[in-house]
């Protein structure tokens, strides 16, 4: 059975390779099958926004399909995501992971602000903030924005806690947060 996993998250290439390298890792080990490929789809700006990923199971014994949906349970995925087949009929939603993504605004601040403050340094006080409640999965760098995205339990919780973060690092002045999730 070939089945696609369509991932509501917003992955690079290389991330979205590593998600899907661990499904297939798992899937091997089962003896119940393997990915198959897999891509990202971006808007006009280059910026994800989903993934796929091509699962084949041996055959559709209902214990496989229960064992993949452990898999994924057990890999994070986001809300909103959804395996699906060529069979209309076919189509189960999956995911309980919360999205939120950061902006820095990378254009309407004081130059000096860009050449005192770093990113890095940002995102390992937004990592720590949020330890346990949710994780960097990817990242990407447009013209006018560079985004971060974090996907934990709670879309609400990461952002209370990045906010104080973000009230008082200068890089953070215009950014945004959005919940992807």
């Amino acid at each position: 059975m070939d089945l696609t996993l369509r991932l509501n998250a917003r992955l690079q290439p290389i991330h979205q390779f590593q998600f899907e390298d661990v499904i297939h890792t798992l899937l091997t080990k089962k003896g119940i099958g393997e990915t198959s490929g897999g891509g990202v789809a971006q808007d006009p700006e280059g910026e994800t926004t989903y993934c796929e990923i091509e699962i084949h199971l041996d055959d559709t014994k209902p214990n496989n399909i229960i064992q993949l949906l452990e898999i994924l349970s057990k890999t994070g995925i986001p809300k909103g995501s959804t395996l699906w087949s060529a069979d209309p009929e076919f189509n189960i939603e999956v995911g309980t992971l919360e999205g939120l993504a950061y902006y820095f605004n990378n254009t309407e601040l004081p130059y000096s602000i860009y050449e005192t403050c770093d990113v890095n340094y940002a995102l390992e006080q937004m990592e720590k903030a949020i330890e346990g409640i949710g994780k960097l999965y990817s990242y990407w760098k447009g013209r006018a924005y560079t985004a971060l995205y974090f996907y934990g339990h709670s879309f609400f919780e990461m952002k209370q806690k990045i906010e104080a973060f973000n009230a008082t690092y200068p890089l953070c002045q215009k950014s945004r947060i959005e919940q992807i999730a």
